[in-house]
């Protein structure tokens, strides 16, 4: 069988993942500039920690409330115009944001971006999916992936530099920097609704369905922790830097560098890694390497061993992203995304919620050090959840329903 426009040849990476790729670098790299100056900018309103880490969450809690409405967004509109519409969505919240003058601003303009973010983070995830050949799942996970922590790495760079020019700065940049991901994927991908076969049209597995395979419910679990993890990452690690070790926040962008760099030095090789011997492997061994980094941090009072805790916690994020978003597309497999996958992605903001407030509440009333504690221990029960977990690589997916509302 030929292969169709936008999914080249088999055991190739289709050409739509390389649009999706380019476009995923430069939201990165946006992501960066603001993630090492917006708790500092949220502190600059004299507000606690914990209502520091709240701009965070906030973001998330709008993702996490217009989540339910992507699947059918997706069924009726199609990957492409959603995904448009999300990005430039997340660009006037931004720009808006480099204009608040109060913290009550800030929040509020920061959270509506959250409604854009998980209409064009969901839209992708349909696409990867569904076009990624079965045999090189991990790879392109691990492309796709890479692409974020790349940009992860250069904006922070860059967002730390323009600290010395105020914290709003980087918002206007950040904004720009989607602006011009919109243009490339309405370019590149103006014939990404051709893409796929009779099957692109039905809808992907209910919540009902997927919850009866434990490794569904597996990766919800997983879920729930890395998005605790990511938004620990962006949050109280910088502040952790700032407040605790007395550094710079430009030296807080340095920190969230070396773990995006820990981070991509082990993604690719994971992801294709884990075609080949599993994905069990992978998650088990990452998740507890992110437990014992992240304790050691808690312990930690030195900034050389500070970075290097947060280099290797990068390293067992390498070892989760790309596999974790591989195992999801071993059980969700189908037409356009369904119920089953927007939640999978509310299970990850329901993390990036619930993360940044317990862990800033703790480390205000009992120190970072707690914090980082619960985190490790919270890493360390979702490995022991895939050692007792099936293997997904190989399997066969869970049944695609004809299409039809999903209630």
């Amino acid at each position: 069988m030929d292969a169709s426009p936008g999914q080249g040849a088999p055991g190739r990476i289709p050409p739509t993942i390389w649009v999706l790729v380019c476009a995923a670098f430069v939201i990165a790299v946006g992501y960066g500039l603001v993630a090492p100056v917006l708790p500092a900018f949220a502190r600059s309103f004299d507000v606690s920690i914990a209502a520091a880490t709240m701009v965070v969450s906030a973001f998330a809690v709008m993702r996490l409330a217009f989540a339910p409405a992507t699947a059918p967004l997706l069924r009726r509109l199609g990957e492409r115009p959603v995904y448009l519409a999300g990005l430039l969505i997340v660009a006037a919240s931004m720009l808006a944001c480099a204009f608040a003058q109060s913290y009550w601003q800030l929040l509020v303009l920061r959270a509506l971006g959250g409604v854009g973010s998980v209409m064009f983070t969901v839209s992708a995830m349909s696409l990867v999916i569904r076009i990624s050949p079965p045999a090189i799942r991990g790879r392109v996970s691990g492309v796709y992936s890479s692409s974020f922590v790349l940009g992860g790495i250069v904006g922070p760079l860059i967002g730390g530099a323009l600290a010395g020019l105020g914290y709003r700065a980087p918002f206007v940049v950040y904004a720009a920097a989607l602006v011009v991901a919109t243009i490339v994927v309405a370019v590149a991908l103006r014939h990404t609704e051709a893409v796929g076969d009779a099957a692109d049209e039905r809808s992907g597995p209910g919540v009902r369905e997927a919850l009866a395979d434990g490794a569904y419910r597996a990766v919800l679990v997983t879920s729930v922790v890395y998005g605790w993890l990511f938004a620990m990452r962006i949050t109280l690690v910088p502040l952790f830097f700032t407040d605790v070790l007395d550094q710079s926040v430009s030296m807080a962008g340095f920190a969230l560098a070396a773990y995006a760099a820990g981070d991509v030095a082990v993604m690719i090789p994971a992801g294709r890694a884990s075609d080949r011997l599993g994905r069990r492997p992978f998650l088990i061994s990452g998740m507890v390497v992110l437990a014992a980094s992240t304790a050691v941090l808690g312990m930690s009072d030195s900034v050389v061993v500070a970075f290097i805790a947060t280099a290797i916690a990068g390293a067992g994020t390498g070892l989760v992203a790309p596999v974790i978003q591989a195992t999801v597309a071993d059980v969700l497999y189908g037409g356009r995304g369904g119920t089953a996958l927007s939640t999978y992605q509310m299970a990850q903001d329901s993390g990036t919620i619930a993360g940044p407030v317990i862990a800033g509440v703790i480390a205000d009333r009992f120190g970072f050090g707690p914090a980082f504690w619960l985190t490790a221990a919270l890493s360390a029960v979702v490995a022991l959840i895939w050692v007792v977990t099936r293997e997904t690589r190989g399997r066969t997916p869970l049944p695609t329903p004809p299409a039809q509302p999903d209630l």
